[in-house]
């Protein structure tokens, strides 16, 4: 995004609560959510800073496309709108790409210390399925 294309921080969320979700650096312990998916319940343990940097560029994309929708309804040109569409996906893709880091580091890994590979790879091979065009 550059020159007149970029959106403001206008855009992005200003709530307290949200503020408090993306930059409180005084908890880094881990926490731990659990997958409901239909074929299994499992846990996964994840730190807190990195659960807060996801959510923190999830937030970041989330304003992104509320600026979109603004474009769109104050009749931008279409291929400033199509390039602003690009920029959601590029990033959504990174921040696909940091969930499944995330996973292959910290959730397979311990799925192979505790003999549940094979289940552990099936569900990823699942998602990535579905995830992939």
């Amino acid at each position: 995004m550059t020159g007149s294309n970029r959106l403001t921080k206008q855009s992005l969320p200003t709530s307290k609560q949200d503020k408090d979700l993306l930059f409180n650096d005084t908890d880094k312990h881990n926490t731990q959510h659990i997958h409901n998916h239909e074929e299994s319940v499992h846990s996964h343990v994840h730190s807190e800073e990195s659960l807060r940097r996801i959510v923190n560029r999830l937030s970041r994309i989330e304003g992104h496309i509320r600026g979109i929708k603004t474009m769109v309804q104050q009749s931008s040109p279409c291929p400033d709108v199509l390039l602003q569409i690009a920029a959601v996906r590029g990033a959504l893709d990174r921040v696909a790409r940091i969930v499944l880091d995330e996973h292959l580091t910290e959730c397979i890994a311990r799925a192979a210390k505790e003999g549940d590979i094979e289940v552990e790879l099936e569900q990823l091979k699942a998602a990535l399925d579905r995830f992939l065009p």
